[in-house]
């Protein structure tokens, strides 16, 4: 209202008449008028839809498909373009009632938060955040320290010799204690892996994303990579789920629900199946190979040039078009305490009860597997060949086959061959690299049939499985070829 007349609101014509041809199919009572009746279903407001549900009966059908029809001629979304709209008229009306003397100061939160969408100084930003964030407190604190002193002391001194003595005296059946205490037993494999590897790894990485998160540098980060997600068919939007797949890609699967287009969930899903590391197994393989630089670099380098190339072919197979990007900013704050620790603990709460359960579950299964000598049978016959075609000692099929559960399984079974002096210098680079392209857990895959189909879901999955071990055989001859010692 200005000077006691009301103003009312004039979208651009294209929904303005859509929302006349909504408004006259209308018949039921609201609490509003039509005209936000129909502004809300264009929007796809779900609790406005559910209210029209209810009180339409016999013209619900056309007007839910009026809704879609126009939605799905929109160049850009609906919501998009009556928030622009909005904004507009907003910055109007505050423009002839608000005056402003004197320049306008900068503060250096503003600065910072300008920086870090520019690439020239975003990048080297992103890339401080990276090696203190990931590489030293996730790879080298978590993956290194806390893992070293977990496992070997807590684990490998005090519990699981211990827990060995009790077991072997009270339980006289061999295959019980293989259960239990046995090369896959759920105590000296599931809860050793959950507990000792993963957990110290998962918990690190968990804080570091909470005060990334709580800051809101997220968003920004966003902003400085539209340009380049739009060479994938993507926009800075999806930062969003491929971020969150580096703590769970199970997770992130669920979350590119926020993408606008059909075609944008399913590229999304395709990287993080492909290319994203959940947390445990970047956190591992960071502790493999942060003892040599070289070979960090050259696992980061394919993993980034996967990313990029399939990226950008995905885009051009795969119909439909681009949604137009826009993303509200929050303050840039520093991260409060309170909320870190409350985000990383309902995280690491998840952790707890639905994924070691997982480790559990998948122990029992390799328990089996090895006792029917199904096990011994699929490694032989499946795994061990194609690992020694990509150059990697034949013990690696087993971590393959753990990944089979999940990658992180996968991933700790790298961790001993490693500690055992099994896998070193290029088999152990092209073996990293191999396991993280590979195919996505147990977990990961029945939330792709659920959010992508059936269908979406096995054609990435027949994609990935070859294109994993080609990679690490391209790598292998690369490297032997040039006689690369690492």
């Amino acid at each position: 209202m200005k000077g006691g007349t009301i103003l009312t609101m004039r979208y651009p014509d294209h929904i303005e008449s859509a929302l006349e041809v909504v408004s006259d199919k209308l018949t039921g009572t609201y609490a509003v008028s039509r005209r936000t009746v129909s502004l809300l279903l264009l929007q796809g407001d779900p609790e406005m839809i559910e209210i029209v549900r209810a009180r339409e009966e016999r013209g619900l059908r056309q007007i839910k498909r009026m809704v879609e029809d126009f939605s799905e001629a929109s160049t850009q979304p609906v919501h998009y373009q009556i928030g622009v709209q909005q904004q507009h008229v907003a910055a109007k009306i505050s423009a002839g009632v608000v005056s402003q003397s004197g320049p306008t100061r900068i503060s250096f939160r503003e600065k910072l938060s300008r920086a870090m969408m520019r690439p020239i100084t975003g990048i080297p930003i992103l890339l401080i955040v990276l090696y203190f964030g990931l590489y030293q407190f996730v790879g080298v604190l978590g993956a290194g320290t806390m893992v070293d002193f977990i496992e070997s002391k807590v684990f490998g001194e005090w519990i699981n010799p211990w827990l060995t003595i009790i077991i072997t005296r009270v339980l006289p059946v061999t295959a019980l204690q293989d259960l239990l205490i046995g090369e896959y037993g759920v105590i000296t494999l599931g809860i050793s892996y959950a507990f000792a590897i993963v957990l110290p790894i998962v918990g690190t990485f968990f804080l570091v994303f909470s005060v990334i998160e709580d800051s809101g540098y997220l968003p920004r980060l966003a902003m400085l990579i539209d340009r380049v997600f739009k060479l994938l068919g993507l926009n800075g939007r999806a930062v969003i789920p491929l971020v969150l797949g580096f703590g769970c890609d199970t997770m992130a699967t669920i979350v590119t629900r926020t993408q606008e287009t059909a075609r944008e969930r399913v590229l999304t899903t395709l990287l993080l199946a492909l290319a994203i590391p959940c947390s445990a197994q970047l956190g591992v393989v960071l502790g493999i190979l942060s003892g040599n630089p070289a070979s960090l670099l050259i696992w980061a380098g394919m993993i980034v040039l996967v990313f990029i190339l399939v990226g950008i072919v995905a885009a051009r197979v795969i119909p439909g078009k681009n949604a137009k990007f826009y993303m509200e900013l929050p303050p840039l704050r520093l991260p409060r305490l309170q909320n870190i620790l409350i985000k990383t603990y309902s995280r690491l709460r998840w952790y707890l009860f639905e994924v070691i359960p997982l480790f559990l579950i998948a122990s029992v299964l390799l328990w089996l597997g090895d006792l029917t000598g199904v096990f011994d049978l699929f490694v032989e016959y499946v795994m061990a060949p194609i690992v020694s075609l990509i150059g990697l000692p034949e013990e690696t099929a087993v971590a393959f086959f753990f990944g089979f559960f999940r990658r992180d399984f996968g991933a700790a079974g790298l961790y001993d061959l490693h500690s055992q002096g099994i896998l070193t210098g290029v088999p152990l680079v092209v073996a990293s690299v191999t396991l993280t392209l590979f195919l996505p857990c147990v977990a990961q895959f029945a939330v792709m049939i659920k959010e992508r189909g059936i269908k979406t879901t096995l054609a990435i999955a027949a994609f990935i499985f070859p294109f994993a071990f080609f990679v690490g055989f391209l790598l292998n001859f690369v490297l032997t070829g040039l006689g690369i010692k690492l």
